[in-house]
């Protein structure tokens, strides 16, 4: 199994990269679209790891990509300005996954 990593920040992509993950940079919606697609294709990859501002780009592409089990997981990670998330989004995301307020 192997990472592809797809960010919007160089040196987010050079630590990866320095860890061993291949990645590309993309800025613009297409160019977010055409990375993943070719992420997608390549069936040795098993996580793909995103940027949140470009995982935003593509809130919906990436959700159906979640909720498919056949296709990578997904995980999104900040990127060196920090987080974009609000504080709480663990919980947020198991109460819209399981429907279950903790």
């Amino acid at each position: 199994m192997k990472y592809f990593a797809i960010s919007d920040n160089v040196d987010t992509i050079t630590g990866l990269r320095l860890a061993g993950i291949k990645g590309i940079i993309a800025h613009e919606k297409a160019e977010v679209v055409e990375a993943l697609e070719k992420a997608l294709e390549d069936k040795e990859i098993g996580i793909i790891i995103m940027t949140e501002l470009l995982a935003e780009m593509l809130q919906e592409e990436v959700k159906e990509i979640r909720l498919d089990d056949t296709k990578p997981i997904i995980t999104v990670i900040p990127d060196r300005h920090g987080e974009r998330r609000r504080p709480d989004y663990i919980t947020s995301y198991i109460k819209e996954s399981i429907g279950l307020k903790i």
